[in-house]
């Protein structure tokens, strides 16, 4: 099996399980976005770290010469899953994570493009147009009803606001451990640092916000679920994947977890979808696919 493929199949089961994180997060109504927040990604993050531990300790004078790196990544870490609940939260849970999700592909394309001067392939323009195409048939699905009172309309221009603010942070900590894997850390180390950072950086948060987490099982059960599986496992095989693939490769791949947050938000939650919703995640399923494809290698004579 050659690398790319394995690093394709690890962002995939990734994606998967990061898609269930909204739905996950409404079935436990007492906990505020911001402490969803801070236990999936800061528990998670720890968690990560202390399973990286090994990696990490074998790497620190990688990492302390990949430390400016590192601090970004984990800063960027921390607002990420503080946007994305919050986005959720205004915006509905489909809406939420189409926009912080679908976007991270063309944010992480231009970081690598005015960093690293990586050109914007045909491939890649023709992917992204067609995933922004499918983002604003998703998001309009939910301008309709909203359009009616300027509260609501209001509420969900910031909801999009803080998914583009998500989009932007994914990329950027993606492109950053990314970076610290071409520059010579292994891929546990550098993921289980800037996540373990990160993780940090949102303890004193959770500590303020998290007594509810304690008020009943389900809150519990579900505190637990986040931190354990898609925060953990996910981003053990997302990092995996990151270790084979280009950041803007694995991002445009996580455009599946919006079309399985949208699909449970449905069938679980009963948001509606309509025919113009269904068209959106076709075609985000169809900008998936042009993007993630891989290219034809001509050997000549």
């Amino acid at each position: 099996m050659s690398p790319t493929l394995i690093g394709n199949s690890c962002v995939v089961i990734a994606a998967l399980l990061w898609g269930t994180t909204g739905t996950a997060a409404r079935l436990a109504p007492a906990l505020s976005p911001i402490t969803i927040a801070c236990v999936a990604m800061g528990i998670g993050g720890i968690l990560q770290a202390l399973l990286a531990l090994p990696a990490i300790l074998s790497s620190l004078a990688q990492l302390k010469q990949q430390r400016r790196l590192l601090i970004i990544g984990a800063c960027a870490v921390a607002i990420y899953p503080l946007a994305f609940y919050c986005s959720m939260d205004f915006a509905g849970v489909a809406v939420g994570t189409v926009i912080s999700i679908g976007s991270a592909p063309l944010f992480s394309a231009l970081i690598e493009n005015r960093l690293e001067k990586s050109a914007l392939t045909k491939q890649w323009l023709g992917g992204a147009f067609v995933g922004v195409i499918g983002i604003s048939l998703l998001a309009q699905m939910h301008t309709v009803p909203l359009a009616g009172g300027d509260p609501a309309q209001a509420s969900f221009s910031v909801g999009v606001a803080l998914g583009l603010l998500a989009g932007l942070t994914y990329a950027l900590y993606s492109w950053t451990a990314r970076r610290m894997m071409v520059n010579g850390v292994i891929s546990r180390a550098a993921m289980g640092s800037t996540f373990g950072v990160g993780g940090l950086l949102l303890l004193p948060l959770l500590i303020a916000t998290g007594s509810p987490l304690l008020a009943s099982w389900q809150n519990t059960a579900v505190g637990g679920y986040m931190a354990v599986f898609p925060m953990g496992i996910g981003y053990l095989c997302y990092g995996a994947g990151l270790a084979r693939i280009k950041a803007s490769i694995a991002t445009a791949i996580t455009l599946l977890e919006p079309v399985v947050a949208a699909l449970l938000a449905v069938f679980i939650l009963n948001e509606t979808l309509s025919a113009m919703g269904w068209t959106g995640i076709g075609l985000i399923i169809t900008s998936l696919v042009i993007t993630a494809w891989p290219k034809r290698v001509t050997v000549s004579d």
